[in-house]
């Protein structure tokens, strides 16, 4: 999940992401895809703000809870 409001936008978890699973939104605001992201954690530990925060909890046939 991405908490928008801390959020920056700085791009670096776009950048990060080994499956391509994050992407901006007409917002101005990066997006996970829960599909795809297979919750390496790259994003939430490089995210300047911690705006990212992973759940492991949960699991879904190994797709991701995310936002």
């Amino acid at each position: 999940m991405i908490d928008k409001d801390k959020c920056i936008a700085c791009g670096q978890c776009v950048n990060i992401c080994p499956v391509e699973a994050i992407k901006f939104e007409k917002d101005g605001k990066p997006q996970i895809d829960k599909n795809i992201c297979i919750k390496c954690g790259a994003c939430e530990n490089l995210c300047p703000t911690q705006a990212i925060k992973i759940d492991t909890k949960g699991e879904d046939n190994g797709k991701s809870s995310l936002n």
